[in-house]
């Protein structure tokens, strides 16, 4: 009877699951086959759910503004972000784990409280910062104020607080310097952490509209977010072409996940039995 139970629990449950999974991904499919219709097709009802004369029209017009720029800067700024990210907080997030100083504690305590900070607070210092130094309205002015991300340090020293001190100790004893210890030692134990960071920041850049918004002015400096957006307000009533320019800016999104799909799981179970 028991058995009978867990096995309806299963079907109820995987079929939740299914119909979950198909409402998410159902606006991802809708933008990504409207790329491919016509004006008069991506705006019929009832609609054509599957592009019966699928055209390349939307995307050449939408290469006629200068979208390839949009996505190269979304792309160079995203994966900047995210190694410098990764490197800047391994290493912080290893020293508040496993050294010992005078204020270690005060410092994880004021990362913890900037992670509680919306961005909207630390704006207007951000900018004044980035005119100071000459960097306001490029690209260098979206991605320096990313490498001091907060949850990336707290998400590092959480994982390396799992590296037992037996392993780092016997490295010293062997003659391992600091860095020589972390690179060979620390590094590959929290490589899932590194996979975890990496799509947390590549995405969160990625969709950092609001601050691309206000650093970046010109328009051959602006993200494929922001392009996007321009066309929405220059093409109002051209789906089509806004739809590509969707579809465009979501590919690498997915392609990020899917390759580093295995390190954030393993990431996530890492962290979950730490302890």
């Amino acid at each position: 009877m028991t058995k009978g139970y867990t096995s309806l629990y299963k079907r109820i449950a995987f079929t939740m699951l299914i119909l979950i999974s198909l409402l998410f991904v159902f606006p991802f499919y809708w933008i990504l086959t409207g790329a491919f219709k016509l004006q008069k097709v991506a705006i019929q009802l009832p609609p054509e759910w599957f592009p019966k004369q699928p055209v390349l029209d939307n995307f050449k017009e939408l290469f006629n503004n200068p979208a390839l720029i949009w996505f190269f800067n979304s792309i160079w700024i995203s994966f900047a972000s995210m190694i410098l990210v990764c490197i800047t907080a391994a290493l912080a997030g290893y020293v508040l784990a496993k050294k010992t100083f005078f204020g270690r504690k005060i410092i994880f305590t004021m990362l913890v409280a900037a992670m509680a900070l919306p961005k909207q607070v630390v704006l207007v210092p951000l900018v004044r910062i980035m005119n100071a130094l000459h960097l306001y309205n490029r690209l260098s002015a979206v991605i320096l104020p990313a490498v001091g991300w907060p949850f990336g340090v707290f998400l590092m020293k959480q994982f390396s607080e799992t590296i037992p001190r037996e392993i780092l100790e016997a490295a010293r004893i062997d003659g391992a310097g600091e860095l020589q210890t972390f690179v060979t030692i620390v590094s590959p134990v929290i490589k899932p952490a590194y996979g975890a960071l990496a799509i947390f920041t590549f995405i969160s850049t990625w969709n950092d509209y609001f601050l691309q918004l206000v650093m970046l002015q010109s328009r051959t400096k602006l993200t494929i977010s922001l392009g996007v957006a321009t066309l929405q307000a220059e093409m109002a009533t051209n789906y089509g072409v806004i739809m590509a320019g969707a579809a465009l800016a979501a590919v690498p999104i997915v392609l990020i996940f899917i390759l580093f799909q295995n390190y954030f799981t393993s990431g996530i179970t890492m962290g979950a039995v730490k302890g």
